[in-house]
This record gives structure tokens, C-alpha cells and sequence, in this order.
């Protein structure tokens, strides 16, 4: 008989943690190792994929012995990862030939610009639903295999692999028996047709990339992989695996078409449920695969803020103005009201609905009173104005946002909150249980396990901690943004 309890595998930018959670949805235990981030130029942003693979391994036993639990007592495990963070690897070794390219990283801006200028995003949009900027994996396979020494001929010959990192860890955990990307990481690559749910032939010519390199494209739930024996002492199946923001997506219970989240971690990602139809957005925000379940996909508009929390730890390792996260809502509490400070956190540029890569980081409107307090403030207020900016895109193409879930590790700030419920002049809903992308992947891992029958059963799980609703008036909130859209204008690059 199949155990009751899913571990779920949590690998993100800053961390990778595994949560073990129990057949109503209840955290158990858990376990976290915090993940070095490398800079070799500026602009660029790399992991060591061993890193991620040893901390894997770690807190899932950790986690584990934790919940006083053995393998047994597992139904299965889920997978959920920094979408777009792209890995080529040997096959005979299983060894990556180079770091890992981050999502955040910008080394093939130019690139990218020069497939614009060709006239090629049209086509790419077409099919994948995405633009052509560096945040996707396709330029990042296509810069590994020109800058590694041999890399071009031995992925030729179908020596190499790749993927993202759901797919890098599935590839690790069945000792090299499975590589397999779900169709929510798979739709980041800038190579999968969304409509088919197949790699493109147009796509990977164009961007040099050998069928061989990639890996096969799977639902989200099902029999996916069985892990190694020694991975927890006996082997346990893999049968779940989504991006995050999918994974979260599905963990806040946005099941239903009109029904959006937003995630607040490293960056910041909204997607609005849009069921059965691929909704090509006017205001360019992308178009991806929520789920494929059964071979059916659902999708989303999605917008991406690239820097969200990562201002906040900017404000701490950058600046020394606090010396933990948790202390910037006390700070920003004390800022003057009305400063008219504004942060625009375009360290790697700017995502939905700008896309400009080029765009660089400011703080204006500063005066000679302009202290920690109002810089604070403003860093906070950033990811307010950034999250209005999506929604604002996403009404334009036609959707009614009766209320914005959230989640992530920033949504425990209830100055925070509260703000963003004016920004937007929505009611915010935060969940009991806010880490709901490793919820997610666990809930995918037991739909196949039958611990929940259906995604209506996923619903029912869903429980408010706490509604915040708009208390500035609409007059102050606008004059506010119009403030935050100069702002932007003048970091715009063109």
C-alpha cells in the first residue's frame, strides 16, 4: 500500500528546500540549504548544477528523517524549479560541461536583439507564446554550445543533454534512465510549439539546437521516474514535476479560467488562468502552459517582474542598510509619508510589459531628508508598482481581476500587503499555507497518487489567512503610478 505523505522538491534561485507534506495539504517538516549565486561578469548569473544536485539530496533526507518517515510512507515526489535556468550535460558522465545559466542572465541580450532585428520574433511568439529575450533557455543552449570547447560536434553526435532543471534533477534521481522535461518548463525554452506541445523543427534550426540535445516532453502528473535506491534508502516515484510559478499556479488552487496568482520571490510572476485557449496578449505578456494533465494543456498570461526580493536582499548585502530580510518592513514603516521615493530595480533589466534587457537600476526622487526609511519604502513600493503594471496589461487584454492571490516569502509583510492592495486597487488574498509552489508539486505528485481524485479536490484544500482590500482612495493611488511610470521612462534604454 502506497504512503499518504509527498515529498516535495523545491529547487529555486536563492535556495533549494523539500517539504514533506501530509494527504491535507499540511506542511510536516522540511529542510532548506541556501544556493551561492555566481557573477562572472556583470550581468551575468550562474549556478553549480553538483550545488543544486548535493543540497538535493540533503534536505530530502533531511526533511525526511525530519517527518520521522521512511521511504515507504512516500507516495511519491514532486518537482518544482527556477523555470528558464538552463544545464547541458554528458550523457556517459552525467557531469554538466559548464554552470548552470540562470534565467536572470543577460549574456544574450545581444543575440537576441540580433534575431529581432532578422525579423524572427514573430515566429517565435507565434509558436511559444514567448518574446525573444535572454530570460529563456534557447539562447543559453545555443551560447553553451558555441563557448564550450568541443560542445557543438558532441552534441551533434547525441553525447550531450540538456534541459532545465526539473529535467537535470528527474535525469540525476533515476540514475540517468530518464531525461524528460514537463510541458510547463518545456514552453520557456523558446522551442516548444505550445499549440502541439511538441519541439519545434523551425525553432531548433534556427537556434542551432540538435534534437538529440533535448529532452522528451511529459505531463506534470503521472509515472515519470523512479529514483535510485540510495537517493532515500529505497526507491520512491517521481510523479509530479511543474515550473515554479506553474507548480504555484496549481498550489493556489487557480484551477478555474479568470483566476490569477502572484508569486513573490526572487522576482515576481503573475499568471492569469486562461483554460483551453492560448490568449495571445497585446501587451506583451507572455502566453505559456499552466498544466498538461492527460495530455491536455491548460494555459496562462503570464508577467514577469525579474526582481522582486532580490531587491530586499539588495537593500541587506548591497547597501548594509538591515542586516536580515525581515527587518525591512519595520524600516519602511517609519518612512515619511509622501516622499515621493522611487526604486526602479532594473538590475538585469526590465521584464513584462517592458522587455528591455538594457534597462539599468535607479533611485530618484531623492532630497536632502531621503534616508534608509524612505529607500526602503520605496524598494517595497517597487514590487507593488511592477505588480500593477501586470495587471494593468493583463485588463487590457481583456481580463476581470476580482481579487490577486499570493504567495511566496515576501507575503508574510503585511505593510507589504496591505500596499500592494492599494497599488492595485484589488483585494489580496493570502493563503494559510503561502509556500505553494512546493505545495504545488506535491499536489501534482498525489493527484497521480490518488491522494487527491481531481483539481476540484485541490480547490477544496485552499484555505484564506487573510483578505487585504484597498483603503486609498483612487485619486492618491493613480497620482502615486504616474509617479513609478516616469520613473521608468527614465531608465527606459530607448
Amino acid at each position: 500500500m502506497a504512503g499518504k505523505h509527498v515529498l516535495a522538491i523545491d529547487q529555486g534561485t536563492t535556495s533549494t528546500r523539500a517539504i514533506v507534506f501530509d494527504a491535507a495539504g499540511r506542511p510536516v517538516a522540511s529542510a532548506q540549504r541556501e544556493l551561492p549565486q555566481i557573477f562572472p561578469k556583470p550581468g551575468w548569473v550562474e549556478h553549480d548544477p553538483e550545488e543544486i544536485w548535493s543540497a538535493t539530496v540533503e534536505v530530502c533526507r533531511g526533511a525526511l528523517a525530519r517527518a520521522k518517515l521512511q521511504p515507504a510512507d512516500l507516495a511519491g515526489i514532486g518537482i518544482t524549479n527556477q523555470r528558464e535556468t538552463t544545464v547541458v550535460w554528458d550523457r556517459a558522465t552525467g557531469k554538466p560541461i559548464h554552470n548552470a545559466i540562470v534565467w536572470q542572465d543577460r549574456r544574450t541580450a545581444e543575440r537576441c536583439a540580433e534575431l529581432k532585428k532578422a525579423g524572427h520574433e514573430k515566429t517565435v511568439t507565434d509558436r511559444t507564446g514567448l518574446l525573444l529575450d535572454p530570460y529563456f533557455s534557447g539562447t543559453k543552449i545555443e551560447w553553451i554550445l558555441k563557448h564550450v570547447s568541443g560542445a557543438r560536434a558532441a552534441a551533434e553526435k547525441g553525447a550531450l543533454a540538456a534541459g532545465t532543471i526539473e529535467c537535470f534533477l528527474l535525469w540525476r534521481l533515476t540514475g540517468g534512465k530518464v531525461h524528460a522535461s514537463d510541458a510547463t518548463n518545456a514552453s520557456r525554452t523558446l522551442l516548444l510549439d505550445i499549440r502541439t506541445g511538441a519541439w519545434d523543427s523551425d525553432l531548433m534550426k534556427l537556434l542551432g539546437v540538435p534534437a538529440s540535445l533535448l529532452p522528451q516532453v511529459v505531463d506534470c502528473s503521472g509515472e515519470l521516474g523512479v529514483t535510485t535506491a540510495d537517493f532515500l534508502g529505497a526507491p520512491v516515484p517521481v510523479l509530479g514535476m511543474a515550473g515554479d510559478q506553474q507548480a504555484a499556479t496549481v498550489g493556489q488552487a487557480c484551477t478555474k479560467p479568470g483566476m490569477i496568482k502572484a508569486t513573490y520571490g526572487t522576482g515576481c510572476f503573475a499568471l492569469l488562468n486562461t483554460g483551453s485557449i492560448a490568449l495571445q496578449s497585446r501587451h506583451r505578456l507572455l502566453t505559456t502552459v499552466a498544466y498538461q494533465l492527460d495530455g491536455r494543456r491548460t494555459y496562462a498570461l503570464e508577467g514577469s517582474i525579474f526582481i522582486a526580493g532580490a531587491a530586499v536582499q539588495w537593500l541587506r548585502d548591497g547597501l548594509g542598510l538591515i542586516e536580515k530580510s525581515g527587518e525591512i518592513e519595520a524600516l519602511a514603516a517609519r518612512a515619511r509619508e509622501g516622499h515621493g521615493v522611487y526604486l526602479v530595480p532594473a538590475f538585469v533589466g526590465l521584464g513584462a510589459p517592458h522587455w528591455d534587457p538594457d534597462a539599468r537600476g535607479a533611485l530618484l526622487g531623492l532630497t536632502r531628508d531621503s534616508g534608509p526609511a524612505e529607500i526602503a519604502a520605496a524598494t517595497l513600493d517597487s514590487v507593488c508598482y511592477q505588480t500593477r503594471d501586470l495587471v494593468e496589461a493583463m485588463r487590457g487584454d481583456g481580463a476581470q481581476i476580482d481579487e490577486l492571490r499570493v504567495d511566496g516569502g515576501m507575503v508574510v509583510n503585511d505593510l507589504l500587503m496591505q500596499r500592494l492592495a492599494d497599488t492595485v486597487g484589488t483585494p489580496v488574498e493570502r493563503p494559510r499555507v503561502t509556500e505553494t509552489t512546493a505545495l504545488g508539486a506535491a499536489f501534482l505528485a498525489g493527484l497521480h497518487a490518488g491522494i487527491w481524485p481531481s483539481l476540484e479536490a485541490l480547490s477544496a484544500t485552499w484555505a484564506l489567512d487573510r483578505a487585504f482590500r484597498p483603503a486609498e482612495g483612487a485619486v492618491s493611488r493613480d497620482r502615486r503610478y504616474a509617479g513609478w511610470q516616469d520613473a521608468v521612462r527614465r531608465v527606459r534604454s530607448s
